[in-house]
């Protein structure tokens, strides 16, 4: 047979590379497959994934069992180690084809108000105003999130990605995004993934697939009979011949790819299924598959090798034109190459221009020198742009070739690392300004391109950030760009905890370009000078011991006249004010009026705007405006929520656990400082630990743990300290508390003094947000000293009624009634129970209905006193607080009062949340619909229904209901429980924002 008959037998013949091979030997794939697929056709989302070495059959695997199952609308996507920069590129194609082929009604209404975030991940070429990444990433997630979510609910879906482990990460971040949200849709999500090259210690990757979510096939080779139904198939015969099948076996080990390729070559050469063939039979391994299609290639004309590179270096499915470009040639000589390449067996015969296997690119490639690989892509790069291909489709060759020069190389890395942001994949961007900073440049531009990428890197590593921002300044001579450049700056040092530079520094460049501005030059020129003012605000109350003079605030409120609150500079220092006159214990009616004032509209968080949410959170946690401040930080956390942001998202916990605590909800703040300190951990970064650990200590000690509090402090070390920081005063008092509740009074009160000092020299004034006086005079009283202890209340309480907080006047009434004593001591005591009993401050009345009940048990009221200490009893349970509460159970008994709530076992035991939780989880609520109905953290709920279930003596929640319907019937059908349990139910039909009281019925 002539070299031509050869080629055209073959190209006739089966594909040796290709799919057109029936599936045989997956019966049992295929059905745990089918059983998957019953579960996300019963309405719950599923993640099934298909691992196994290269050539295995996964893809075909995949493609075969939803070509069978017309139930499921097939979304696909394939990944490529050239895409693995491109933001949301396994995302753009999924969902592009099927958005082009929608009519423009369905369009608008699949894209329903999310349009601008969905269409802002799947436009190759991003255009408009760049959006912080933050917010540009959470809008694009929930849009994402919506878009599958209508998709759904007309047919199930299934989204197949091809090759997971060269998936792009913000792809990765929506896919586990969505799963983490989504138990309730019918989608299937299907990815393929080869055994040696998936990254398994990428989180992202490793939750995606992760045991619990997630069911993993592992393809195998096929057996001998797998083999022998590809050899009745080829030859067309009833029975082969059983040896010869299991030589083939053994010479493969039954690899579908070498399977396919082994029996190919077999029968070109005229082999037979039969007996006396099967010594014949060579052994075929990736190797010798290597060498075919190599030997291949070399027996090809010069136009289809370079036409094989081409398709190599620029990937599949390229338009004629751009490989014409490529090779330096015409159209009509590519598709010529093209029919030679598809002869050859090595493309497909579909008339795709792409490779019948990955394995052929994999070949082409291992071909050439490393020199030649860098050419290779470095002309991919030059031609692409040439031709207008997106910008990060250039900005993958230029990473992947190594340095190449030219004008037109950094502005397509700097446009591809913009859309990246645009996208919301600050990650992305980074790659590629790193890439930029190769390049020749001179100051000017690598100090813009410090301060682009310390930008995007501030996102998620304020490291690098710091880094990069601090190297920008020492150039940037544009005073708007520095202004950005110390925005950035300054938030990022929030973020560092771990890594702070020297902030007297940062003052004083601050300080050089506020000099500067002084002229009165126009808006732009104020607008600055107010920008600058805010970030020396925020270094004054960062670290008071590093800020340079500046006046003192005022004493009086001032009108403000001066101050409108119409730009982001002006509402910039109105939050200043407003957390400056808090810190000065000004009136709160006045202190709210400011905080409402700089927050009216408040738009998503970028730097330029940095530090007016910092100021305005934490006024309102504060002032106990703790609705409003629980509201500004779930607006926050949705917009970073799947970003990757740890520092961010970790601060934002914190917070978090510290509006839980200031309710009262103990269980609920430590579960989720424990969370924020898990993540930190994992992540090797800590931001706010001072915090954290304060508002761990403090709950620990509310449940009577001291000794997982003493570990928690020693971590801190405060003696020899020298610089001041506000989260130091905080700290202090938290330490006092461990050192008393261990017995040690003097400890703590010297603690308590050095609080006072931290205070003082902070200029912090007000006890809302230290109050350490009330706290030491209590350590006064118990050591003996009425005179100390009265003293210090009373000027607690004169501070208290001047900032006209609730909570700070509670507690300074409580300490001053309990110094004080006597019938003016009780009416102290009462007022404190009064005026905390509207607050959102259940701990603090819990308390004061503690003081206030023994009180009357020592006037021998104890009717009254029973009325007061069951109260107290029942929100100290509520809230989760042991101790206090075995207190009050203890003086409860001694008042003559029966004690039934505080129990160690049994309904009685439960909670309110505990049994709230358990109501709606015993009428089928999963514990998601039960945390958003609820507005708790689903940690919450896991809480809750843990300790409900050791306390009911279950084993878990298929025994729930049988023992709340006994409880029901315990009681007799009445009680506070059962009103607990009727509001409960009733607030899943108000819906989360009627139902988000946390309890609080109990305290009114």
């Amino acid at each position: 047979m002539t070299r031509v008959e050869q080629v055209v037998t073959f190209g006739h013949s089966r594909d040796a590379c290709g799919d057109d091979w029936p599936l045989v030997g997956r019966e049992r794939e295929l059905a745990t497959l089918d059983a998957v697929a019953a579960e996300v056709l019963s309405g719950r989302s599923r993640v099934v994934q298909l691992e196994g070495s290269a050539g295995v059959g996964k893809t075909v695997l995949l493609s075969t069992w939803w070509e069978r199952n017309k139930q499921f609308r097939v979304l696909r996507a394939r990944c490529h180690p050239l895409e693995r920069e491109f933001a949301f590129g396994a995302v753009r194609q999924l969902f592009k084809p099927l958005l082009a082929a929608a009519s423009d009604t369905d369009r608008a209404r699949l894209l329903e108000g999310s349009a601008a975030a969905t269409l802002r991940a799947l436009d190759d070429a991003a255009t408009g105003p760049l959006p912080e990444a933050a917010g540009a990433t959470a809008a694009t997630l929930r849009g994402l999130d919506a878009l599958v979510s209508r998709l759904s609910r007309r047919q199930p879906l299934l989204l197949a990605v091809d090759a997971l482990q060269w998936i792009d990460q913000p792809s990765l971040r929506w896919l586990v995004h969505f799963m983490g949200r989504s138990d309730s849709h019918p989608v299937l999500i299907a990815v393929t993934t080869r055994s040696a090259e998936a990254n398994r210690l990428d989180p992202l990757f490793a939750e995606l697939v992760r045991p619990a979510e997630c069911h993993t096939l592992v393809v195998e080779p096929l057996d001998v009979a797998g083999v022998g139904a590809l050899v009745r198939t080829l030859w067309d015969v009833a029975e082969p011949d059983d040896a010869f099948c299991a030589a083939c076996h053994a010479a493969t080990g039954g690899h579908p790819l070498f399977v396919r390729a082994l029996l190919h070559q077999a029968q070109r050469s005229g082999v037979r299924p039969t007996a006396a063939f099967r010594d014949r039979i060579p052994t075929v391994l990736l190797s010798t598959l290597a060498g075919e299609i190599a030997h291949r290639l070399c027996q090809a004309s010069g136009e289809v090798v370079r036409l094989a590179r081409a398709l190599a270096f620029l990937g599949d499915r390229k338009p004629p034109e751009l490989l014409a470009a490529y090779c330096g040639t015409g159209r009509a000589v590519v598709l010529s190459a093209a029919g030679d390449l598809r002869s050859l067996g090595l493309l497909r015969a579909d008339g795709d221009l792409r490779f019948t296997h990955p394995v052929v690119r994999d070949t082409v490639l291992g071909m050439l020198s490393p020199e030649e690989l860098g050419a290779g892509h470095a002309r991919a790069a030059q031609v692409s742009c040439l031709s207008g291909r997106p910008d990060e489709e250039v900005a993958a060759h230029l990473l992947a070739a190594g340095p190449v020069h030219g004008s037109w190389v950094l502005p397509v890395l700097r446009r591809a690392a913009t859309g990246a942001l645009h996208r919301g994949a600050p990650e992305t961007a980074v790659t590629y300004l790193r890439a930029a900073l190769d390049q020749p440049l001179d100051g000017a531009e690598r100090a813009r391109v410090l301060l682009d990428l310390g930008t995007a890197a501030s996102h998620y590593d304020a490291g690098l950030a710091i880094s990069c921002v601090t190297s920008a300044l020492e150039e940037l001579t544009d005073e708007t760009a520095r202004s950005d450049a110390l925005g950035v700056l300054a938030y990022s040092l929030l973020m560092s905890r771990g890594s702070r530079t020297d902030l007297s520094s940062v003052d004083r460049k601050i300080a050089a370009l506020c000099d500067r501005r002084t002229a009165d030059a126009g808006a732009a020129d104020r607008e600055l000078a107010l920008r600058m003012g805010a970030l020396r605000s925020w270094m004054e109350f960062e670290r008071p011991s590093a800020r340079c003079p500046a006046p003192a605030p005022a004493s009086d409120p001032d009108p403000d006249d001066d101050l409108a609150d119409r730009t982001a500079g002006e509402r910039q220092l109105l939050a200043i004010r407003a957390f400056r006159a808090l810190r000065a214990a000004l009136p709160a009616p006045y202190i709210a009026g400011l905080v409402e004032r700089a927050s009216v509209h408040l738009p998503a968080f970028s730097h330029d705007l940095f530090p007016l949410h910092y100021f305005v959170a934490q006024t309102l946690l504060y002032l106990d405006e703790l609705d409003t401040a629980d509201r500004l930080n779930r607006h926050l956390t949705r917009e970073v929520s799947g970003k990757g942001m740890e520092l961010l998202v970790s601060s934002l916990m914190v917070y978090q656990a510290g509006l839980a605590l200031r309710r009262g909800n103990v269980t609920e703040a430590l579960a989720t400082a424990q969370t924020a300190a898990d993540q930190a951990c994992a992540a090797g970064r800590l931001p706010y630990a001072l915090s954290l650990d304060t508002i761990r200590i403090d709950a620990l000690l509310a449940r009577g743990r001291t000794e997982a509090a003493e570990r928690i402090a020693l971590t801190h070390s405060v003696a020899g300290q020298t610089e001041v920081a506000w989260e130091q005063p905080r700290f202090l008092m938290s330490l006092a508390a461990l050192r008393i509740a261990q017995g040690d009074l003097r400890a703590g009160l010297s603690l308590l003094r050095e609080c006072g000092h931290h205070c003082e020299a902070a200029g912090m004034v007000t006890p809302a947000m230290a109050p350490w006086r009330s706290r030491a005079a209590a350590v006064h009283l118990a050591l003996g000293d009425p005179a100390s202890a009265r003293t210090l209340a009373e000027q607690e309480l004169d501070l208290a009624r001047r900032c006209q907080i609730p909570r700070a006047l509670g507690m300074a009434l409580r300490a001053t009634g309990a110094a004080t004593g006597g019938p003016r001591g009780l009416d102290m005591l009462a007022e404190a129970v009064h005026v905390l009993a509207p607050a959102p401050a259940r701990l603090e009345l819990a308390r004061a209905l503690d003081d206030f009940g023994f009180a009357l048990l020592h006037r021998d009221d104890k009717r009254g006193a029973r009325r007061a200490l069951r109260r107290g009893l029942d929100l100290a349970v509520e809230c989760g607080a042991t101790v206090l509460a075995a207190r009050l159970e203890e003086r409860l008994h001694l008042a003559g009062g029966r004690v039934g709530r505080a129990g160690t076992a049994g309904p009685g035991a439960l909670t309110a949340g505990e049994e709230r939780v358990c109501t709606l989880a015993a009428q089928g609520y999963s514990n998601k619909q039960i945390a958003e109905l609820l507005v708790v953290t689903l940690r919450t709920v896991e809480t809750h229904l843990t300790g409900a279930y050791r306390k009911l003596g279950i084993a878990g929640r298929p025994y729930l209901a049988a023992a709340m319907a006994a409880a029901e019937r315990s009681r007799g059908g009445s009680g506070t429980a059962e009103a607990r349990g009727n509001g409960a139910v009733a607030s899943k039909g108000r819906g989360p924002a009627q139902a988000g009281g946390r309890g609080r019925t109990a305290e009114s």
